[in-house]
């Protein structure tokens, strides 16, 4: 699933190329994602400026004078910039047609989702518990020791959770906890502010580097133009089970939190 530093690879590549320009017309060939993809799309942002371009978490947010359009890129979603009249694939369900290109959105698995917010997106059930951004200046050690207080979830988990911070998925979790030296089992409320300090720190760096790097490829990401990105071949831990820990050289383990693997260092992290 592209999270957080894909989604905003994926905005920086397409910001440039849409910015001020107006809507011509949007191509809709299968309108059935996670949630139908709303038919009268057209009628709201035809000849229509795009403002701007925001992310909130894995969400990005095209805003027009009209309202706000929602695009969530789910399992394997990808937005590109492609010239006119290219020629569809069997997998591109819309084009947003612009005066000297198209932004085409790709998404093999269907999970993705593409919704018309209005002019009160703040207000959507997607974005209002939503927590802070991990990159924002909210975003603190103090904050999250706070909000882990006798909380008994294990700290992935709860890292994890959308409503505690936005976007830290499960690649750049399992990384920042094993740079943190962090048992990702242990109990959230269990782990003391001085740790929770470090471990934001590196969240912040890891998502940096990686948006710096184009994001993560593991099978379906690529940028919008089209290209991987490179963050995986620094990843130290993740999808690593059975190697050795890079810096003890412990066989790294593998368990299962929430359905989703987690793989740490049983010498490393506590």
């Amino acid at each position: 699933m592209p999270e957080l530093p894909e989604v905003e690879t994926s905005r920086r590549g397409i910001s440039p190329h849409l910015i001020n320009q107006p809507v011509v017309d949007v191509i809709l060939r299968h309108t059935q994602l996670r949630w139908k993809i709303p038919e009268y799309l057209l009628t709201y942002i035809k000849n229509e400026q795009l403002i701007s371009i925001d992310r909130r978490a894995k969400y990005l947010l095209f805003n027009f004078a009209t309202g706000t359009l929602l695009i969530h890129l789910g399992m394997s979603g990808s937005l590109r910039i492609c010239p006119l009249k290219t020629e569809p694939k069997k997998h591109d369900h819309m084009d947003i047609i612009f005066p000297d290109c198209l932004l085409r959105y790709t998404d093999p698995r269907r999970f993705g989702a593409i919704l018309w917010l209005g002019l009160t997106p703040e207000d959507s059930s997607l974005l209002n518990l939503l927590g802070p951004e991990p990159l924002g200046d909210d975003f603190t050690g103090d904050y999250l020791y706070r909000s882990a207080h006798k909380r008994k979830l294990p700290v992935k988990q709860f890292i994890m959770d959308q409503k505690v911070v936005t976007g830290v998925g499960n690649i750049y979790a399992t990384e920042a906890l094993f740079m943190a030296g962090i048992k990702p089992t242990r109990s959230a409320g269990n782990i003391s502010q001085k740790r929770y300090l470090l471990l934001v720190d590196i969240i912040k760096r890891i998502l940096q580097q990686a948006i710096q790097q184009g994001g993560t490829t593991l099978k379906d990401f690529v940028g919008s133009d089209g290209k991987p990105g490179y963050f995986q071949q620094t990843l130290q831990v993740y999808g690593k089970a059975g190697q050795n820990c890079p810096h003890c050289e412990t066989p790294l383990k593998a368990i299962k939190l929430a359905a989703r693997n987690s793989v740490y260092c049983a010498k490393c992290q506590r």
